[in-house]
């Protein structure tokens, strides 16, 4: 296994690592046969987030006596203080450890920041568990290049990670990442495999791997046979032009139907939240949590099936997408 520092962090993480978010749909044992498996193969930097259902809690059992063997991320998508202080205790007490590794402001968005960084906000808390010994390292996730980019130019002093999509087909985030890197900061790419839109899954995470822009990938693994088969990936193979190529079609296939969720579209002028909504439909049909996804959609403010097709979303897409039609199909898969 391939080893990276994780930015000025100086965590030596597994170039390839383990997203929690299919534990979900686990159980306990088969939870301790993939940190098992993970521990076999040396993938150390194991994410997990307040918002997986019972991932921490299997995780947290499943890590007992080697607690020491890895070094553990979680996050939360609490925005002020008390929420956040409260939400990193019961992260402890889930994942049974005195110490959280990484603890992350979980899919920030722009217009957050002034809650999460404001006297009362989220960020203080992770200060406050930082200075306490609690977390060791403070960092965020965002889904928007915008939002990566206030991090990164306005917080790198205090964020000390980034975590984004990026994937053969998601490279929006390449030069703010970069500038990241510039900076000290550790970045992580999350989706390597598109949500599961990118069959070859060896390519998927040699092109992360060999980006000039991304520290250590985290593919959602749910059983040890695909901990085994992404930790047998070769990762320093340089791609060949056949590869290339390959990379360049599967571009070609989904860049007409397939959202990066770049925020772009916004905003939707009945309050469609359009890339969520893309991303809860690709869980219900890729990530086999029908129930999960069913109910973080019934959450949402505003549905797909409430759009009135103005078409002013589509206008603003830079990829082009037929984002009413895929609207559409997103209200059949729910019903709404």
């Amino acid at each position: 296994m391939e080893y990276v520092q994780l930015g000025r962090t100086g965590l030596k993480c597994a170039a390839v690592s383990f997203g929690g978010i299919p534990i979900q749909r686990s159980n306990a044992a088969n939870t301790c046969a993939v940190v098992d498996a993970l521990e076999k193969f040396g993938m150390n930097y194991i994410d997990t987030a307040r918002g997986y259902t019972v991932s921490e809690e299997y995780l947290g059992a499943a890590l007992e006596g080697r607690r020491d063997k890895f070094i553990l991320a979680t996050k939360s998508m609490s925005r002020d203080y008390e929420s956040m202080k409260r939400d990193i205790g019961v992260s402890l007490g889930n994942l049974r450890t005195d110490y959280i590794d990484v603890y992350q402001l979980h899919n920030l968005p722009l217009k957050d920041f002034d809650q999460v960084f404001g006297p009362q906000g989220a960020y203080r808390a992770l200060a406050e568990a930082k200075a306490e010994g609690k977390i060791g390292h403070i960092g965020a996730t965002a889904h928007s290049v915008d939002a990566l980019g206030k991090i990164v130019k306005e917080y790198s002093d205090r964020i000390e990670t980034v975590m984004f999509p990026y994937n053969i087909v998601e490279n929006q985030g390449e030069d703010v990442l970069r500038q990241a890197r510039e900076k000290g900061m550790g970045t992580i790419a999350m989706k390597p495999l598109a949500g599961g839109n990118l069959d070859d899954w060896e390519l998927a995470l040699r092109y992360v791997a060999q980006a000039a822009c991304i520290d250590i990938s985290i593919p959602g693994m749910g059983s040890p046979e695909e901990v085994e088969r992404n930790a047998a990936v070769e990762l320093t193979a340089p791609l060949n032009p056949e590869e290339l190529e390959r990379c360049a079609a599967v571009r070609r296939a989904l860049g007409s139907q397939f959202c990066r969720r770049c925020g772009y579209c916004a905003p939707c002028t009945v309050g469609i939240d359009i890339p969520n909504n893309f991303l809860m439909v690709n869980y219900l049909r890729k990530y086999d949590l029908a129930d999960w996804a069913r109910a973080r959609y019934a959450g949402m403010a505003h549905h797909a099936g409430e759009c009135v097709e103005c078409g002013a979303c589509e206008g603003r897409c830079p990829y082009e997408l037929p984002i009413r039609e895929m609207l559409k199909g997103v209200a059949a898969e729910f019903g709404y």
